[in-house]
């Protein structure tokens, strides 16, 4: 199907605004679940550690690994400066490589590049302590090799962030990040060049094209497009890599996470409520980009749609046998979904 035709199809999911109703809403709910969700854990811990809340799974480049971040058995990493948070499992959640002690207040977001670099977005920070509020980029052993932001300083400006929520790297090596985790904070996307320089950014608060309410979560599709899980505006957008909105949808929840793999857009929505976003289930929702039809859903375990709070998968990652991982904050745990 060509481009042209995808953005067609997609218009049918377009809303004015926030609190718009977009077409089929419910049919979002019911689509067919072909998972089989392996029970409890799936991935232990060393020494006996039980999970931490989690947001943060990744796949490596050759999709056989797969990494994601223990916020240190709670919620956050102060004070658990001696625990290992980064994690490399196989895919029968053996640890394979293990760093990252005494380095986050809050990790958030993560992403590997071609060359299996991770990256981890940290969406607090301390002055006093000098973590948080960046960007760090570790080699597949756990060397730091960049950093962006600076270490515990909140701001809007060239060098500084404030709570960014997720980092993606394309192709060519350039870097964005969803910078802004409150619905009312920076709400920007910024741009690196691959050396970290800043290069540009776009994006303010509010509901209108190019504008976020927690722009939460990033992935980028074979043409090369930026999808922003606009969490709070309860979308997604797209834009071409100078920021130039192309279009954008509501039909897949609140967009806590996302990635796409085979032209496939995967949509972890874990806050979907009556009050939140009505009419939507939270749990796992799978789009194909070519038609822009949502053609698969993993239901969330919590069936009541008046809970307020976080549960199930916040982060979302997909291997090469299309089984799906799960980072999630509520119950406390990393998931896995094996394809039927």
């Amino acid at each position: 199907m060509s481009y042209a035709s995808r953005v067609g199809l997609m218009l049918l999911f377009v809303g004015a605004g926030v609190g718009t109703t977009a077409v089929s809403l419910d049919a979002q709910n019911a689509e067919p679940n072909p998972y089989r969700t392996l029970p409890g854990v799936w991935a232990p811990l060393p020494d006996g550690r039980e999970w931490g809340s989690t947001s943060l799974v990744e796949v490596s480049p050759d999709g056989e690994t797969i990494w994601a971040v223990d916020r240190c058995g709670e919620n956050n990493c102060v004070g658990h400066d001696d625990l290992d948070v980064v994690f490399q499992f196989d895919k029968r959640g053996r640890i394979l490589t293990q760093f990252g002690a005494g380095m986050f207040e809050w990790p958030h977001g993560i992403d590997v590049d071609d060359d299996g670099n991770i990256w981890i977005a940290d969406a607090r920070g301390n002055e006093d302590r000098a973590r948080g509020h960046q960007v760090i980029k570790f080699s597949p052993t756990g060397e730091v090799l960049m950093r962006l932001g600076t270490a515990g300083v909140a701001g809007r400006t060239q060098t500084t962030l404030d709570q960014p929520n997720d980092v993606l790297v394309a192709p060519n090596g350039d870097i964005f990040v969803g910078d802004g985790h409150p619905g009312n904070g920076n709400n920007r996307i910024v741009k690196y060049s691959s050396d970290g320089t800043y290069l540009m950014e776009w994006g303010e608060t509010g509901s209108n094209p190019g504008e976020f309410r927690t722009p939460h979560a990033l992935a980028m599709d074979r043409d090369g497009l930026l999808y922003v899980g606009d969490r709070s505006n309860r979308r997604i957008q797209v834009f071409e890599q100078d920021g130039t909105f192309v279009r954008d949808f509501y039909n897949m929840g609140r967009a806590s996470g996302i990635t796409i793999h085979n032209n496939k857009l995967y949509v972890a929505d874990s806050e979907s409520s009556f009050a939140r976003n009505p009419g939507f289930r939270r749990g796992i929702r799978v789009m194909d980009l070519d038609t822009g039809y949502v053609i698969a859903f993993i239901p969330d375990p919590e069936t009541d749609p008046g809970r307020a709070g976080t549960s199930a998968a916040e982060g979302v990652a997909v291997d090469n046998d299309g089984n799906v991982y799960g980072a999630e904050v509520g119950p406390r745990m990393l998931r896995k979904h094996i394809a039927r």
